[in-house]
């Protein structure tokens, strides 16, 4: 098997740049639209016409693009049999979106087999947007010609550590609050960035550790790549490395054990 190269899913990445610059006008003529329809889904998540519409356009641009590629989303499950999987979130975020927060996202991934090789999260209403492909370093800017290259943090210690995260509840649900609650105590700084921004956190060097105890997929896969690509590890809670085991820690890779140790 050939060695791969950071040119081996350039065009992957590329086509995933295209497809965000169309998605970010659809997300951003519906951000704070005053006529903006939202219905509960049975999970009782929101979702609103911004994400459908969002979806919609990705699957098209996709099955012209690559037709022998399988896709995963949200909110129109799996199609195809490929073993490439491009699994995607229109809009990470939706409860902020719906809300007018300006923090949310479009997550664009390809996994390769079970290895995410691509990411890409865009955040139009931030002026943000991340990206990485499987040995190319994580970047962030406005475009492939205009960035700068990210680097997860140096710090060694937890007592040093920022720790960001989403929510309590989820802790408490699953029987994991004294280990959260343990954990925040022992870092110098805590805070609910939340979704998918604590992981740009991550692996821009402004965070240390982020962790959720109950994610899918579509949430996870297109950050795996740019938090490691940027130096730093991402699992889930027993371990697991990328986005397939339902929860996630991510850290600069100096803390991990030590996350999992309180949060596993």
């Amino acid at each position: 098997m050939a060695a791969v190269t950071k040119d081996n899913y350039a065009d992957d990445l590329r086509l995933a740049h295209v497809i965000a610059d169309q998605v970010d006008s659809i997300t951003m003529s519906r951000f704070r639209a005053l006529d903006l329809k939202v219905e509960t889904k049975p999970d009782l998540t929101p979702v609103s016409d911004a994400d459908r519409a969002a979806e919609d356009f990705i699957r098209g641009q996709l099955a012209r693009a690559r037709t022998r590629d399988a896709i995963v989303g949200e909110e129109y499950g799996s199609a195809g049999s490929g073993a490439r999987r491009w699994i995607v979130d229109p809009i990470d975020g939706t409860k902020n979106f719906v809300r007018g927060v300006p923090v949310w996202a479009t997550l664009i991934a390809l996994a390769d087999g079970d290895e995410v090789v691509v990411g890409l999260v865009s955040a139009p209403a931030l002026g943000r947007r991340w990206w990485a492909a499987k040995g190319s370093g994580a970047w962030t800017g406005k475009s492939l010609a205009s960035a700068s290259r990210m680097s997860v943090s140096g710090i060694s210690r937890v007592a040093d550590a920022s720790f960001s995260y989403a929510s309590l509840g989820g802790w408490e649900e699953r029987g994991k609050l004294d280990g959260f609650l343990d954990l925040t105590r022992a870092c110098a700084r805590t805070r609910g960035y939340g979704d998918f921004w604590s992981y740009m956190l991550v692996a821009d060097g402004a965070v240390d550790i982020a962790a959720e105890p109950e994610l899918e997929v579509y949430d996870m896969a297109a950050l795996v790549p740019i938090v490691t690509e940027a130096g730093g590890t991402f699992t889930s809670l027993d371990g697991r490395p990328g986005p397939w085991g339902g929860n996630a820690v991510a850290t600069n890779g100096k803390l991990h054990k030590e996350a999992l140790d309180f949060l596993g």
